[in-house]
């Protein structure tokens, strides 16, 4: 068999794709890096007064819920939903009917004891005056000595009879027993009440009372005679004032809250019970707090961040929560003021990335106000 030997010329032919291969394969593939346009905004210091948020409702200062005391027939209303009343204003009245000739029934009894009392005091006497004399026996004197001990007894028993009716009497006609306001009329004339039923709820709205709760971290900043600044939507812009007056002495176990009680003063009657109230109690004085806009922060379950700009790199940064002021929120942990965080496109970051900064027009000498909660001025 003949063997074919290849020559130089064959061997370069071999040898070139092996050598131009590694050639193409050394060159490196180059890719952008991407940028990510953000807008950011420095964290500010600002002095603030730290203070406690919460919601309640207003409630009247007392509510008397006036019921009928004897059983009857309705006879009369005096008065309706709304009725400005007076103490002692009559209010309701029963049929007194069967009432009168009960006292006067007990009146003419009472009558007949005191005479029938009056004549055996006579009668004692007498025998009193023989027995000294011995011309009556003992047990005539006895015997007479103890019917005087009876009707005076039941002198006794008819006076106490005559009191009751004439009580009676005076439960058919309801009275006011202090200054108030008709919240609701329960009864109409003709509505048999018996001993209990309700017949006029009464409430007094000067001054209110609000509940509100405190988280139980608060709890050591509450004192009785602090300011409560009030505000209902019914009268948006406006500020009502008031003061603790009562801290409940234990907190709700399922809520881990304290129930606090503030009185609110309403002389013009502008607020109603039943009204939903925004409450705000300052805290402390101005202090120097650093705040950034809500819209920087992340909210990740309980882990909250933002991202702080360090030339063109973004940096997460976890931080912790104080107070909301208006569009700003207290930052207590994790942040500097006049460092610069990012307020919009944060979304698209991650640690590390690069940006295109852009400053909020809020930055610099448009800085909006901040919510009127004590700031400096």
């Amino acid at each position: 068999m003949n063997r074919r030997t290849l020559g130089p010329a064959g061997l370069w032919l071999l040898l070139i794709p092996a050598l131009i291969m590694p050639v193409f394969g050394c060159k490196k593939k180059v890719v952008e890096e991407k940028v990510v346009n953000v807008v950011t905004q420095a964290a500010e210091s600002r002095g603030l007064r730290p203070f406690i948020e919460s919601t309640g409702t207003l409630n009247p200062n007392e509510e008397i819920i006036m019921g009928a005391e004897i059983d009857g027939i309705v006879k009369s209303v005096k008065v309706d939903e709304g009725t400005v009343i007076k103490k002692g204003m009559l209010l309701a009245t029963l049929d007194d009917t069967e009432y009168v000739h009960e006292a006067i029934r007990a009146k003419a009894a009472l009558k007949q004891t005191e005479a029938s009392l009056a004549n055996t005091k006579m009668e004692f006497s007498r025998k009193d005056a023989l027995f000294k004399e011995q011309l009556v026996t003992r047990q005539q004197y006895d015997d007479v000595f103890t019917r005087l001990t009876l009707a005076e007894s039941e002198v006794d028993r008819a006076r106490a009879a005559l009191v009751i009716a004439n009580q009676k009497l005076a439960k058919t006609r309801l009275y006011a027993p202090t200054a108030s306001r008709v919240k609701e009329k329960k009864v109409a004339v003709g509505d048999f009440v018996k001993n209990g039923t309700p017949m006029i709820i009464l409430i007094q709205p000067d001054p209110l009372k609000l509940r509100f709760s405190v988280p139980e971290r608060d709890i050591g900043k509450i004192k009785v005679g602090e300011d409560v600044n009030v505000r209902v939507d019914a009268y948006a812009g406006r500020e009502f004032i008031g003061k603790v007056s009562i801290v409940f002495p234990s907190l709700e176990e399922k809520t881990r809250s304290l129930t606090v009680e503030a009185i609110i003063p309403n002389r013009q009657d502008e607020l109603k019970p039943g009204l939903f109230a925004k409450v705000l109690l300052y805290t402390g004085d101005l202090q120097d707090m650093v705040v950034v806009p809500v819209t920087a922060l992340l909210y990740e379950g309980e882990k909250i961040r933002l991202f702080v700009i360090e030339g063109n790199t973004a940096k997460e940064r976890p931080v912790k929560l104080g107070n909301k002021y208006g569009e700003f929120m207290e930052i207590t942990q994790g942040l500097k003021a006049g460092e610069v965080v990012v307020v919009a496109g944060q979304q698209s970051l991650s640690e590390g990335a690069k940006v295109a900064a852009q400053k909020s027009q809020r930055d610099g000498n448009n800085k909006p106000a901040v919510k009127d909660n004590g700031e400096r001025k």
